[in-house]
């Protein structure tokens, strides 16, 4: 039983102001694993009073110090991986070789990633005699989900430090066990006083507080569409900037050639990964309506293999994070099979055996219209829809007719062709045949946000850009 009664502020670990409390609920097994302090709008002050306080000296911190800071937090998060990935495991279900594979590594590379930017990193330019100063622009909020919890954090505060800004954590009050470890981590490591600084809370608690607070410059926020557009309201009042990495629907296009077995089968793996709770997992398949049957057949198979259970065993899927997740993947579920798209695989209820804790079916729909519900909506579930094209005109169009643009994929034995379909495709993010680069900009079109994240682009959000006039070179 996790008891985290303090917030971190100011370089010591307080009280709230106001003593409120919540559960956090194991999804595995529907038992409180722990609770929380729930802060409010003084603690917000407070965390915003030590990170003004502390920006005077943090902002003129030199590149060897920031450089040196980042290698020490990435040596004690080596030292705590364990421990951060049995928190991620209790506190959101990703099976333990997920938690130990990919929900800490993560958090390591945007250290390590963050850490090769900055040594290079132009901080100042000549264009004639102007000079352009990159500064760092203040006191950030740093607002973070529950999916990929370290991810989440780490992509944030790692080049909001590299550029000489201080900063308020929340991380999600559904998931906030590894965000404390974190800020253990970050104390251990030696972080000045003020510099960083984390609140646990909900958002009309903390969220709103923070987007309003006229010391806080920058919010950089990542969550639902709807939640990021109220973010995006409230932060409007004092006139901050707000960066977003908000939901997708994101369409994975293969091609019709010798690939396409392997593709079919690559692309259902991917949207099971973390039980469908990836914003970038490619949930539309698109494929030749001459191979509708094929790949329905393949996907299907795909999902019946896929294990699903208790998150600390060998189970490839665990639960989804909540009830209330639980409930919007069955009604989206259900939508699909009342809207008439043919059920492959999986469907309503738990997987057989499963009595207890929120775990949802791997589901393939195939023969999917492209503007059904289950095309169209983020389910945030382990749910695929299979959607079939006439020629690769109608796949980007289909690719492209949707709210969101956060990532696309394309699968294709011809480079030339997978390129040439990348290009055309209206999302932040496209990879062809299973590329990853972890330093890429991140981020997406339309509904799914603004701004970028990842690597050296991720550091101009948090800077702000001065031209001095009548500067010699």
């Amino acid at each position: 039983m996790r008891d985290l009664g303090h917030f971190y502020i100011g370089g010591q670990w307080v009280a709230p102001v106001v003593p409120r409390f919540l559960d956090v609920e194991n999804p595995a097994t529907e038992a409180v694993a722990g609770r929380i302090a729930m802060g409010g709008p003084a603690d917000v002050d407070c965390a915003a009073a030590a990170a003004r306080q502390a920006f005077a000296t943090w902002s003129r911190s030199t590149i060897a110090e920031r450089l040196a800071l980042i290698e020490a937090i990435i040596a004690e998060y080596a030292r705590r991986a364990a421990d951060l990935a049995d928190a991620v495991t209790e506190e959101m279900g990703a099976p333990i070789a997920l938690s130990r594979g990919a929900q800490v590594p993560l958090g390591t590379s945007h250290f390590t990633t963050a850490h090769a930017a900055l040594k290079d990193f132009a901080f100042a330019s000549q264009a004639g005699a102007t000079r352009i100063v990159r500064e760092p622009i203040g006191v950030c909020a740093l607002i973070t989900p529950w999916n990929w919890p370290l991810h989440q954090i780490a992509c944030k505060v790692a080049p909001a430090l590299a550029t000489g800004c201080t900063m308020i954590l929340k991380p999600s009050e559904v998931a906030p066990f590894s965000g404390q470890i974190f800020a253990e981590i970050l104390h251990a490591a030696g972080v000045p006083a003020g510099v960083f600084n984390m609140l646990h809370g909900d958002g009309p608690g903390v969220g709103i507080p923070l987007c309003t607070h006229a010391d806080i410059d920058m919010v950089s926020f990542t969550g639902s569409t709807r939640a990021g557009i109220e973010v995006a309201k409230n932060a409007a009042v004092t006139v901050k900037r707000v960066t977003q990495e908000l939901g997708g629907k994101s369409a994975n296009i293969l091609v019709d050639d010798a690939g396409f077995p392997a593709a079919v089968k690559r692309g259902v793996a991917a949207v099971m990964n973390n039980s469908g709770q990836s914003c970038n997992a490619p949930t539309r398949m698109l494929v030749p309506h001459s191979r509708m049957d094929e790949a329905a057949a393949l996907a299907g198979e795909v999902a019946a293999r896929m294990t699903v259970g208790e998150p600390d065993g060998e189970a490839q899927i665990g639960p989804v994070v909540s009830r209330a997740q639980f409930e919007i993947i069955q009604g989206l579920v259900r939508v699909g099979i009342g809207e008439g798209a043919r059920l492959v695989a999986g469907g309503l209820g738990r997987p057989q055996g499963l009595e207890s804790g929120h775990f949802a079916r791997p589901t393939v729909f195939a023969d999917v219209d492209n503007g059904m519900v289950i095309a169209q909506t983020e389910i945030f579930g382990p749910v695929i829809a299979i959607i079939g094209y006439h020629d690769e005109a109608d796949a980007i169009r289909i690719a492209n007719d949707s709210d969101f643009g956060l990532a696309a994929y394309v699968q294709a034995a011809d480079p030339v062709v997978a390129e040439r379909i990348a290009l055309q495709l209206r999302a932040g993010q496209v990879s062809i045949n299973g590329a990853w680069d972890i330093t890429a900009p991140f981020g997406g079109y339309r509904m799914s946000g603004n701004g970028r994240e990842w690597g050296e682009t991720g550091f101009h959000e948090f800077l702000e850009t001065k031209a001095v006039l009548g500067c010699p070179a």
